[in-house]
């Protein structure tokens, strides 16, 4: 081919870059192509150099049972190391969902039904299925003196017991000696709506009802749950709502989203989340045409079949079916951070903070170290209920820490469900302090006369206990009052301390800085006077 330039290619610029373009050979053509190919699905995918990571942990100091738990998890000491084709949270979790191999084995179905009239189908899947192969009927002639301990499971989002990562735990936990039960959610697992009442993120009683259930059955069989992404949601929530009430000897939360309405913005900011969003409402679209029927009745069917994004299913579906007024207020109700600080069961949450569906910004970190029932265990990789490891991605590394805490835990003091640790309320040394009063608008003002009830205190006859300040206490020199006074103030101030003594420093600095225009000019004046008489003398 001839490409020579001639003068009259020189009046068109253009065709010289074209020519010139036309000597470079295909081949180079072929590697720019390759490389900038290759540097956007490194961005795009996240992809990362692969290594072993430290498993951070995150709990109270101050609780034996973290440090016991700590001390004896091996797992949680070590490193997560991910399948090295695997290094991006994109394809751990596209891999866990196109590709994602499940032990092979059978449940035992069981209808629950519930009071409204709901179905709700229970998989079993007994220790002795997969070690012996015996095929064994649940309701037992005499199952209550059954010792064996029992594992609940709760799916994610539109997942059954079918799931592999399901399959995955249900497995490792019933060869290891448990007996395991997945709650599949209403209108799944195969099994139709038969009442009004479909399931939400933060729809708790179903979960009640089935733990209650298998207590009765198996009042000897120590209970333990499981929570996977919105089934961790609703398992955290659950353990705030009931605190001590529970059958349940401990639990563990896996990739929760936390805070609703924080993924929701999250799950909308990026390219790559968006797709995350498509595939998720298309999965909802799917239940809800299973269940037409009934779901056509009951939400805006047009608004279900042109939504485009988890939010405007929710908008035109669950949020009607469990009645709120806007979808932000379903989302602020039904997250389960909000019910951290109630927990009074033992409880390890894990979550990747690389997850591409539930975002770290709404781990709860506070609310997890103050709790002296829960351990935090975070990675920095790992994907959405992915963790895959090993060099053919045939394990998942979160069943393997499930299954060593719940024994752990098994074989410990606080097993009891007799001795569990209930959680001090958190709050606020203003707005519980004996000496103000929070008033209409959040305005804080002195308050005369306040009533209030300790929550540690046992006053005979559940008699209220009255403390009364004046406004005149520089009056009175009784030490007593002062104590009755300024014993709540240090209380508060004391556990505002706790875990920092920088806080205290860094409240005195505020102060300074807050009051110093007023306190400034009226010190000044007080040196320059004092100065002055000096000066005269």
């Amino acid at each position: 081919m001839n490409c020579a330039i001639t003068e009259d290619d020189l009046l068109s610029p253009y065709l010289i870059i074209f020519k010139s373009l036309l000597l470079i050979p295909i081949t180079h053509y072929l590697i720019f192509f390759f490389l900038t190919i290759s540097l956007f699905l490194y961005f795009f995918l996240e992809i990362h150099f692969p290594k072993a990571d430290p498993i951070s942990l995150t709990f109270n100091p101050n609780s034996d049972f973290c440090k016991f738990i700590v001390s004896k998890c091996r797992l949680l000491h070590g490193r997560y190391f991910p399948t090295f084709w695997l290094s991006s949270p994109h394809l751990q979790t596209a891999f866990l969902t196109l590709f994602g191999k499940s032990p092979p084995f059978s449940y035992k179905r069981i209808l629950y039904q519930a009071t409204d009239g709901g179905t709700i189908a229970l998989d079993w899947l007994m220790h002795s299925d997969v070690v012996e192969g015996i095929s064994q009927v649940v309701n037992a002639s005499n199952p209550g003196t059954d010792r064996t301990p029992i594992a609940i499971i709760v799916p994610g989002l539109t997942s059954d017991s079918s799931a592999a990562y399901i399959k995955h735990i249900a497995f490792r936990l019933a060869k290891e000696g448990w007996n395991v039960v997945v709650q599949n959610h209403r209108g799944l697992g195969g099994i139709s709506l038969t009442s009004d009442c479909v399931y939400t993120a933060g729809w708790t009683e179903d979960l009640r009802k089935v733990i209650a259930h298998i207590h009765s059955q198996f009042p000897e069989a120590p209970l333990f749950a499981v929570g996977t992404s919105i089934g961790a949601n609703v398992l955290v929530k659950y353990l705030g709502e009931d605190g001590p009430n529970t059958p349940l000897i401990g639990a563990t939360a896996v990739c929760s989203p936390w805070d609703l309405l924080i993924c929701d913005r999250f799950i909308n900011r990026k390219l790559v989340q968006k797709v995350y969003d498509r595939m998720l409402t298309i999965g909802l679209q799917g239940y809800a045409q299973l269940h037409h029927s009934i779901i056509s009745r009951i939400a805006d069917w047009e608004g279900i079949k042109k939504s485009r994004s988890v939010r405007e299913f929710d908008n035109y579906a669950t949020r009607l079916v469990a009645k709120f007024e806007t979808t932000d207020t379903y989302y602020r109700r039904s997250s389960s951070s909000q019910y951290v600080e109630n927990v009074a069961v033992p409880l390890l949450c894990i979550s990747a903070l690389d997850d591409p569906v539930c975002t770290r910004e709404a781990i709860p970190w506070d609310e997890c170290r103050a709790n002296k029932n829960i351990v935090l265990a975070t990675t920095t990789h790992g994907g959405h209920l992915a963790y895959y490891e090993g060099l053919t991605a045939s394990s998942m590394w979160w069943t393997r820490v499930v299954h060593e805490y719940f024994e752990v835990l098994l074989s410990s003091p606080f097993a009891d469900r007799r001795h569990k640790i209930i959680p001090e309320p958190l709050g606020s040394s203003i707005d519980q302090g004996p000496f103000v009063d929070a008033g209409e608008h959040g305005m804080v003002a002195a308050a005369s006369e306040v009533d209030t009830t300790r929550a540690d205190a046992e006053p005979e006859d559940n008699a209220q206990i009255y403390v009364k300040t004046s406004n005149h206490l520089h009056k009175d020199n009784n030490p007593q009052v002062y104590n009755n006074i300024l014993g709540p103030l240090k209380k508060r101030v004391d556990q505002l301390s706790r875990y920092s003594r920088k806080s205290i420093w860094l409240l005195a600095y505020i102060a300074i800085v807050t009051t110093w225009p007023l306190v400034g000019p009226a010190l000044l004046f007080s040196i320059k006077r004092r100065f002055r008489k000096l000066v005269e003398k």
